[in-house]
């Protein structure tokens, strides 16, 4: 009888690695002989969700996911977490070394949802890591909400404007028109709900269910006194380790144990979170969000050229974690009201798939049959702003692909930063050009795109033709 296999698959935002990771285990599981059910946690809620038949008869459990999951279905399962990026890479590794015990640990018990291995308190996977999941998982829940309010709150813009004696005004600022309460639905109410989100769910992620509310509630004070992004987190982290420890440091008797999760834990935290930010928090990072915000209002000439490189550079994991911590400075900056970094970011995550689809389609003998395939996927993918179109390129030939998505990414980011583009809306890539007033200039945000497409093309092209004649030669 085959081995049997169950797996979750999660990445930061839900969308591309998702799949890409379940795809992957499944193919490898195909070819190992090894019988695998996967279930996708992706943006669009739970796919395929794992029958607990198929967990109990299961002989190993693999986790890759880039956010925190709830474990207690696999009480008494060894499990082997990796990122979801590595089972892309490596999914037969991964499946063979869950089987073997490798670097299995025992799963999170059913009063311990959030994982222990994440606890600051129980070692292992503990310090920055599990912060930075933590955060990530604010991120992923938030991005729904920025994306929706972004293009609503731009779309306000197609109702045009009037002139009066008074100066320009648009139509969404009369008081019961269309405009107005689409400008209401996505900058009061979305957008409005962006930073109390983060931190409802990094507070969430640390303290489960009973760290959400004192982290929605520090997140709405963070917006409130201005402490923007970066009052957000420590709002949702606070929150989420005081409610943790609370819960744990609090102990009462059986019969008012049922108190502690609805009344205790709830008021305490959210108490002293509150006070913390009002007294503590609010001045300081209000201060440092408008230092940020007046830099990034300032850059030009040398300083965009410095920015537009570091942009390119830190793409290097192709929409992984790295990428992720980029992308979240760009909505930073966009809640800041400053838009010109999110339109180098989405360049330096759209240029990859189509600098590699074009190197695919230059140069065809330098390729597969299934790789020129992959590289008309990408087109698609690259206009809808999904790095990952270029991974499968990335992990076959990272020496020659990696640098010239790169050294484009920069390219285009570089160009985009000193021509002065901006974008309001953090995801859709030239789909956003179908309404107006997202990107503020078509034309050059498309210009910018084909130049660093290019380059990275001319690049990956290069390095391809070295490495093949290397081949022949051999």
């Amino acid at each position: 009888m085959a081995q049997r296999v169950v797996a979750v698959t999660s990445c930061i935002t839900g969308i591309a690695h998702t799949y890409m990771a379940s795809d992957a285990l499944k193919k490898a599981a195909d070819k190992l002989g090894v019988e695998i059910h996967v279930e996708e946690q992706g943006a669009s809620g739970t796919e395929h969700e794992l029958d607990p038949a198929d967990i109990a008869a299961a002989d190993a459990v693999v986790l890759a996911v880039d956010r925190a999951v709830d474990e207690s279905r696999f009480a008494s399962k060894q499990i082997l977490s990796v990122n979801a990026g590595d089972a892309i890479k490596d999914p037969e590794g991964a499946i063979k070394k869950a089987l073997a015990g490798e670097g299995t640990r025992a799963a999170a018990g059913v009063t311990e949802v959030v994982k222990a291995e994440e606890r600051p308190d129980e070692g292992g996977a503990g310090g920055f890591s599990a912060v930075f999941k933590h955060v990530m998982n604010g991120v992923s829940h938030m991005l729904p909400i920025v994306v929706a309010g972004g293009i609503l709150t731009a779309a306000r813009y197609l109702f045009g404007s009037t002139q009066t004696p008074d100066g320009l005004v648009w139509a969404f600022e009369t008081e019961g028109t269309l405009a107005y309460y689409i400008n209401m639905i996505g900058a009061t109410y979305g957008l409005g709900m962006m930073i109390p989100v983060l931190s409802a769910f990094i507070s969430d992620s640390v303290a489960d269910r009973p760290g959400w509310v004192p982290g929605f509630i520090g997140g709405l004070i963070a917006a409130n006194i201005q402490s923007g992004f970066i009052g957000g987190i420590i709002a949702g982290l606070f929150a989420g380790y005081l409610t943790y420890y609370l819960n744990k440091w609090i102990k009462l008797p059986p019969a008012f144990a049922g108190l502690k999760p609805i009344l205790i834990l709830p008021l305490l935290s959210t108490l002293v979170v509150g006070l913390v930010m009002y007294y503590v928090v609010g001045t300081p990072v209000a201060a440092l969000t408008q230092v940020i915000t007046d830099f990034l209002g300032s850059l030009s000439g040398a300083g965009n050229v410095v920015l537009g490189i570091v942009c390119g550079l830190l793409y290097f994991d192709l929409g992984g974690a790295v990428s992720k911590v980029l992308y979240a400075f760009a909505i930073a900056s966009i809640d800041a009201g400053v838009y010109g970094p999110m339109a180098a970011v989405m360049l330096c995550g759209m240029v990859p798939p189509l600098g590699v689809a074009i190197a695919t389609l230059v140069k065809k003998s330098l390729w597969s049959e299934a790789e020129r395939d992959s590289g008309k996927a990408a087109i698609l993918l690259s206009a809808s702003y999904i790095t990952e179109g270029a991974i499968p390129f990335a992990t076959s030939y990272p020496l020659q692909v990696l640098p010239g998505c790169m050294i484009g990414g920069a390219v285009a980011a570089v160009m985009s930063l000193m021509l002065g583009l901006e974008c309001t809306a953090p995801h859709g890539g030239l789909f956003l050009l179908l309404v107006p007033g997202v990107i503020n200039n078509g034309p050059l945000f498309v210009l910018c795109l084909l130049v660093g497409s290019i380059v990275c093309a001319g690049i990956i092209v290069a390095l391809m033709t070295m490495k093949r004649r290397k081949e022949a030669a051999a």
